[in-house]
């Protein structure tokens, strides 16, 4: 009996020790299968352990190698569904609701990261977004040294009101123009990382092939997360002498106005924190200020309004709360001070802000801070007090910091997975060195198709939205010259680029309008990727020739014909050069499918620029299928980012 029990608990020991038959991460119930190729499927099993995938009538067996790792292709299959999966090993997986269609990765920076709930008309379409053959897929944010193979905690979901609230707005409404353009089910996978770079999408064996990234292997190879972790733990230390980990500020009262702040720093406001010399400070800070004030009897209603804070903040004044939001990192602070909290003479301000997580503080300009007293604007900008309530040991590593790291969390794990293309959203944080970006992104996009080993497939991508204050006069832009490196990648195979240069917020780098950039996402697609004869892309550059003293620009994509949006018929953000290299806002108007460009301070042109600005304001001009101008330059002149590399940072 003894010798019986025995070899029961062997049996049953020696079964539990065994790993279950399971398939990669990318792979779960509801996904969307890419239609019309072949299909790899992997995941692990017990070494040399023998298994059986069924799905769509196909049925196939292999078997795990010495170290658990198998893979299947599955033939070519028609857009279908929905299908079950079973993976069968000394265990049964079964995958259910998967459907065949096309599957599009979404990927880039924060403007691709956007979520539907904050974007225009939020409310609305995340009410209509009930599309259950478009399935969600996120990759967690995450950065590795090393290439992996796994996604956490992520699944695929079914496209409805409660999943598309956080998934990326442009990414969906690209996918549903598609899926309801080509009538089929389409899988959207969004893998993107807010204010990060090109270099840190693009694999090391890649990078270090480029000029100025040849000695960056050791660099890459030798970085250490959590070293850096340290790095920034203890340069934050030694920064602010003290390093407060638990929270007195509101035990203390430091908000009553008799409050002892002799030994308070002073630091300008509006501004960033970390830039000003506290980096990587995450946790609780508070301001004060002391201001004189004369009320006068008849005001009626008096605000306090403190722009946008990062992340959120309670606000009190003269020790009695007045307002309060939490996470409102793009929410105008406007609080309503009671009549009988004020007073003529001295009163106190003070805020505690709590910033979780990235950068920390007042971000709006000086003009947004002020103290309402009826009509009166009363400035708050300048000098404030603060001190540092609680730091949270959180120390996050930029993916910026070295090349490679976010290719290896988060695009690594997603190969081969079978999908039609990519679309694109980044460009913001490598506007300082825009003129090697002509080389970096080019390499990115041919590095994913070579590791993808799917072809050249459509890789669609957005230009620079406009952003930033309106110039007065013709200058450089390293947000123009980046826009113009965009516009060269089209020289690669199966691209294309949705223009946005009409889409942006001159003080808000996320645009809050997505839809139009989804759109012109997917009439690129359209074109490129579903071969539909359409007018996919506005007026682009093609020629110059000088006729007298004006210049004559010729363009592809002239669709029906050039046209001036507005009621005026003049041409606006035109500039004209002569051999100085001087310019000069210029006149322009459309002969035909021709642009005439002339100013009277140059009899000699020889260079026109159009749009070359972060922010061109006044642009108006489009096609007739209303797709706007490509901006650009005729000429090749020294840019203001040459030379400028990931080395510089």
């Amino acid at each position: 009996m003894k010798f019986l029990l025995s070899l029961i608990l062997f049996i049953w020991s020696s079964q539990s020790l065994k790993a279950d038959v399971s398939v990669a991460d990318i792979f779960s119930s509801n996904m969307v299968l890419q239609r019309n190729m072949d299909l790899k499927i992997w995941g692990t099993a017990d070494p040399e352990e023998a298994l059986t995938l069924s799905f769509n009538g196909q049925n196939l067996k292999t078997k795990a190698d010495k170290n658990g790792k198998w893979q299947l292709t599955l033939k070519p299959m028609s857009v279908g569904g929905p299908f079950e999966m079973i993976l069968q090993g000394h265990n049964k997986l079964v995958l259910d609701n998967i459907l065949i269609g096309d599957v599009w990765i979404c990927s880039g920076q924060s403007n691709m990261a956007w979520a539907m709930k904050n974007s225009k008309d939020a409310n609305k379409e995340i009410k209509n977004a009930d599309y259950p053959n478009i399935r969600l897929y996120s990759v967690p944010r995450e950065i590795s040294t090393v290439p992996m193979s796994e996604i956490s905690n992520a699944s695929w979901e079914i496209c409805n009101p409660q999943n598309i609230k956080e998934f990326s707005a442009v990414g969906y409404f690209f996918g549903r123009t598609i899926h309801l353009e080509q009538n089929l089910p389409i899988g959207l996978i969004n893998t993107s990382f807010g204010a990060t770079c090109v270099e840190t999408w693009t694999s090391r064996e890649s990078m270090i092939k480029l000029p100025n990234y040849e000695n960056f292997a050791a660099k890459i190879d030798t970085f250490n997360i959590e070293k850096e972790k340290d790095k920034k733990r203890n340069k934050l230390r030694k920064t602010l002498g003290t390093f407060p980990e638990n929270e007195m500020g509101m035990e203390e009262k430091w908000m009553l106005p008799e409050t002892d702040r002799s030994n308070w720093l002073s630091i300008p406001l509006p501004g960033i924190w970390e830039e000003q010399g506290y980096d990587n400070l995450d946790g609780l800070v508070w301001f004060s200020r002391d201001i004189d004030l004369n009320i006068k009897d008849d005001i009626d209603k008096i605000e306090l309004h403190l722009g946008i804070i990062d992340d959120s903040d309670i606000v009190w004044v003269n020790g009695v709360k007045v307002g309060e939001t939490n996470w409102g990192f793009e929410t105008e602070r406007v609080y309503t001070i009671p009549n009988e909290v004020i007073k003529s003479g001295p009163n106190n301000i003070t805020v505690r802000v709590q910033d979780r997580r990235n950068k920390g503080g007042f971000t709006s300009s000086p003009n947004d801070l002020f103290i309402k007293l009826g009509k009166e604007k009363v400035p708050l900008s300048g000098k404030w007090k603060f001190k540092v309530d609680q730091v949270y040991d959180n120390f996050e590593i930029s993916p910026n910091e070295s090349p490679s790291l976010l290719f290896n969390a988060m695009i690594h794990p997603l190969m081969p997975y079978g999908m039609k293309g990519v679309i694109w959203y980044q460009g913001e944080n490598n506007t300082g060195r825009a003129m090697e970006y002509r080389i970096t992104f080019p390499n990115m996009i041919n590095n994913w198709r070579h590791e993808w080993k799917q072809g050249e497939f459509p890789f669609l991508f957005v230009q620079l939205a406009n952003f930033g204050a309106p110039n007065d006069a013709p200058r450089n832009s390293n947000w123009a010259e980046l826009r113009e490196s965009q516009t060269k990648a089209l020289d690669l195979k199966n691209t294309g680029m949705a223009v946005a240069i009409d889409l942006g917020e001159a003080y808000n780098i996320h645009p809050k309008n997505k839809q139009d950039v989804g759109r012109r996402l997917a009439l690129a697609a359209q074109k490129i990727g579903y071969n539909k004869n359409i007018v996919h892309s506005g007026p682009q550059y093609k020629s110059m020739r000088i006729k007298d003293d004006k210049a004559i620009i010729s363009f592809d994509y002239v669709g029906s014909g050039l046209e001036v949006k507005g009621t005026n018929d003049q041409l606006k953000e035109f500039e004209i050069a002569g051999e100085d290299q001087r310019f000069y806002k210029a006149s322009a108007k459309i002969e035909g499918d021709n642009v005439m460009v002339w100013s009277d301070k140059v009899n000699n042109p020889v260079a026109v620029r159009f749009a070359w600005a972060n922010n061109p304001s006044e642009f108006n001009f489009y096609n007739k299928e209303g797709l706007p101008a490509v901006p650009f330059r005729t000429d090749n002149w020294k840019a203001v980012t040459h030379g400028k590399s990931f080395n510089d940072l």
